[in-house]
């Protein structure tokens, strides 16, 4: 019998938070509420969640405050809330590693599919490629294990979830092009939106994290008018 997958939803709002809460147990999941940040930190420290919702008004921390604490320890995929207008709280949030946003007033079903691509892409990420350790590319090295970068100096670097998978995807298709839906596929479960900027944010993050700063040879090459490509030689180690 396959295990109920656990979600916990953070809202101060206590409509949203009963709504959610029938709703998502009715297809299929066990969840767990909070009302604010303390309540939240004392569940992690006891529960292991296997996706967070989370608003970003709150009353303390607020969600973005958050969101970077449960990044220093963990890759959890976690949706924002955000009020439906403001562009800026998502970008925000992407930067803090959150894996994907949806605007209120939303629509439950939607909320839903994004919940299962996530935790989709999440089993498939843990899944693919455990044969293999490490993948090599340029100075850096890939614990797959670990989730974590490392350079030929032997310094490591932590990726967040959302980081993780990007990278990933581009490993998987070195030299190859790849368009924006095909990227946001790939890490949130559905196609770009016009005038989105979530894979820039996204891509660059990424880039930083690389030390990709265009002086050399850039590692993730922008193709223009057709998406992004890794360009860097890849090899698999065990």
């Amino acid at each position: 019998m396959t295990q109920q997958k656990q979600i916990l939803v953070v809202d101060d709002d206590q409509e949203i938070l009963s709504l959610l809460q029938q709703y998502l147990t009715k297809s299929g999941y066990s969840v767990s509420i909070a009302s604010e940040g303390q309540e939240m930190l004392l569940y992690l420290e006891e529960h292991q969640p296997d996706l967070i919702i989370l608003d970003v008004m709150l009353p303390g921390d607020d969600g973005f405050t958050l969101c970077r604490k449960v990044r220093q320890q963990s890759n959890v995929p976690i949706i924002m809330l955000t009020a439906n207008s403001d562009e800026m709280d998502r970008v925000i949030g992407l930067e803090l590693g959150a894996d994907d946003y949806i605007g209120k007033p939303f629509s439950p079903r939607e909320l839903l599919a994004r919940v299962k691509a996530l935790l989709r892409r999440s089993e498939v990420t843990a899944q693919a490629m455990m044969p293999t350790r490490y993948i090599r590319f340029n100075q850096w090295r890939l614990d797959m294990q670990t989730q974590c970068l490392l350079n030929d100096n032997g310094e490591q670097l932590e990726l967040s979830g959302s980081d993780y998978r990007l990278l990933q995807l581009f490993l998987q298709h070195p030299n190859e092009i790849l368009n924006r839906d095909m990227i946001s596929d790939a890490t949130r479960g559905r196609e770009s939106l016009p005038m989105e900027r979530g894979i820039d944010v996204q891509i660059s993050r990424l880039r930083q994290r690389l030390g990709d700063n265009g002086k050399s040879r850039r590692i993730i090459k922008t193709i223009r008018g057709s998406g992004y490509t890794l360009v860097a030689q890849v090899n698999h180690e065990r």
